[in-house]
């Protein structure tokens, strides 16, 4: 059986905060993964990721010209910094969370990941 692919193997990922409101940038590694993750790493997908957390609404910007998506995700810090009880109030580690979306390996996904490769 095959290893999932994850998307850590295509993207970078880095979290903010702003009260209750995470922000998570997604940039990828190369500019051939752009089309692909922007069709599997929809704003459902990710709410489905974290949907533990219970997200309101998560709201998903391209910005293909820097080859990145910033998603915003509200009411999932429990709170946010000064109100959360948990130990990653600012939301900092939940970038790794999302870099460990399962990716289907479609042609496109598997191209991009040979040119990171063969790099």
């Amino acid at each position: 059986m095959n290893a999932p692919l994850l998307l850590h193997r295509l993207a970078h990922a880095r979290a903010g905060d702003k009260g209750n409101r995470l922000n998570l940038a997604l940039v990828c590694r190369v500019p051939e993964a752009y089309a692909p993750l922007a069709a599997q790493v929809t704003p459902e997908a990710v709410a489905a990721l974290f949907s533990a957390r219970h997200p309101s609404k998560v709201v998903r910007y391209d910005l293909p010209n820097l080859g990145a998506f910033n998603f915003v995700l509200d009411d999932v810090l429990e709170g946010g910094v000064n109100a959360s009880l948990g130990l990653d109030g600012h939301g900092k580690s939940l970038s790794f969370r999302l870099l460990e979306l399962e990716l289907e390996p479609t042609e496109d996904v598997l191209r991009a990941l040979r040119v990171i490769e063969d790099r």
